[in-house]
């Protein structure tokens, strides 16, 4: 095979979680007392999509995870529990969580430390903008927030299809899609959240038919794949990885035979938007690929 299925859990926030809504709970005795009033809850938000939909959905929290993102006001002088990646255990059992909310990718990681302290934990999923549309409405039900849940999906998918219908009568471009870690990258399937929003702005991802979320890099099989457009990520660090990125493209011959280099169509995206995992910025974000697709 030319291509090698990866594990990169632990660096791009988890490849591994199923391509349905997903709900793990990972406490032997998990709290799920749907009549419990929201204000019972003491809710951890741990990772900064989840802080913004939970503000969203006017919902408070009693812990965040440690960002250089600027949150809702409603969580300042709150506790942070670290990296969401890595959470800082004693942090989270110390202040006794009746939910800690993160995000599917991140499980495989996860799951072991917060049954192991008895945590109830829920993994929601965020892999793809239907996904993620979907778990707003499950917080919503749990929560007792549905109507605020149901506008926050409505203005979302009102936002989405306008550009789905655009696109729709539009010839979109082939397209790989590159997500750069420190020191390496790997190649977006159709199946990663970028993946998804390339396929809502009528883009045609050049690794179509793949199950994982992500592989591993032969440049000489992207080189036939030949695409119009090439996108890089960065996941954390995003000079670092955009300078790996600038040296990778100089040094390795074969980059300068792809018609996107030639035709200086290969574009650096912006973490803030493009995340690993879906995001309230999904609209933008499909804005920023309609510009570079149909420029």
């Amino acid at each position: 095979m030319l291509f090698v299925a990866i594990m990169a859990l632990s660096v791009v926030a988890g490849c591994s979680g199923s391509d349905t809504s997903k709900e793990t709970e990972a406490a032997s005795s998990p709290v799920e007392n749907e009549a419990e009033e929201t204000n019972d809850r003491r809710i951890i938000a741990g990772t900064v999509v989840i802080a913004e939909i939970l503000d969203k959905l006017d919902i408070d929290a009693i812990a965040v995870p440690e960002s250089e993102k600027q949150l809702a006001s409603r969580f300042n002088d709150l506790p942070t529990i670290g990296n969401a990646m890595q959470p800082d255990m004693e942090i989270v059992k110390s202040l006794n969580p009746t939910d800690f909310l993160s995000v599917s990718t991140l499980e495989y990681d996860l799951t072991d430390g917060f049954e192991q302290l008895n945590i109830p934990a829920h993994f929601l999923n965020f892999q793809s903008v239907d996904s993620m549309i979907q778990e707003i409405q499950t917080l919503g039900e749990r929560y007792e927030r549905t109507e605020k849940a149901d506008k926050l999906v409505a203005d979302l998918q009102k936002s989405i299809d306008a550009v789905e219908t655009v696109a729709a009568n539009r010839k979109g471009p082939s397209v790989l899609i590159l997500l750069g870690i420190p020191g390496s990258y790997l190649v977006a399937t159709e199946n990663s959240y970028a993946g998804d929003l390339v396929k809502r702005a009528g883009g045609t991802n050049v690794m179509e038919g793949q199950d994982p979320e992500y592989l591993s890099s032969n440049t000489e099989y992207l080189h036939n794949s030949n695409p119009d457009i090439i996108l890089r990520l960065s996941h954390g660090m995003p000079e670092e990885v955009v300078e790996m990125f600038n040296e990778e493209f100089q040094t390795n011959d074969v980059w300068k035979h792809f018609d996107a280099v030639k035709n200086d169509r290969v574009y650096d995206l912006e973490e803030e938007l493009f995340g690993t995992t879906a995001s309230l910025k999904a609209p933008e974000a499909l804005k920023e690929l309609m510009k570079i697709f149909y420029r």
